[in-house]
């Protein structure tokens, strides 16, 4: 068994609540994801995904998403890797939505676009604890 830590970035939502961030690595390429207990799978941006993949199936069963943010059909693709601070996860089964609204919402607030939201099913599975005093997710990797 293995503990992680990863830092975690808050935002502001003008007084209207926040929202935690997380660095993430896919492609090679570091990304903004929002930490979103509430999201029951981890999902990333359609165009973000679309232009990695050209292989993308549509999900007719998942219509409505797998978050709050956005109810629009959905992509699925496999992830070749997906790190997380030092926690590396192959091959994973992802699911693609269209951000653009949320991205959106976060440029009239003055913050940057994010390519991805961490959900309920990789928290779980890593046992994922949110530290807010130290803005730190620490996840376990059991091996």
């Amino acid at each position: 068994m293995r503990t992680i830590s990863v830092p975690l970035t808050l935002i502001n939502l003008q007084d209207d609540g926040f929202h935690l961030l997380v660095e993430i690595v896919v492609f090679g390429q570091t990304i903004l994801a929002v930490v979103d207990t509430g999201a029951s799978r981890t999902v990333f941006d359609k165009t973000f995904i679309e232009t990695h993949i050209t292989d993308l199936k549509k999900n007719e069963e998942e219509v409505h998403a797998t978050t709050l943010f956005t109810t629009s059909s959905t992509l699925q693709a496999t992830i070749p890797k997906l790190k997380i601070g030092s926690l590396i996860i192959k091959d994973y089964e992802s699911v693609a939505l269209d951000l653009e609204a949320v991205n959106q919402a976060y440029e009239g607030l003055g913050h940057g676009p994010i390519a991805a939201i961490l959900g309920g099913d990789l928290l779980l599975k890593y046992n994922a604890v949110i530290n807010y005093k130290k803005m730190k997710l620490k996840m376990t990797i059991l091996r």
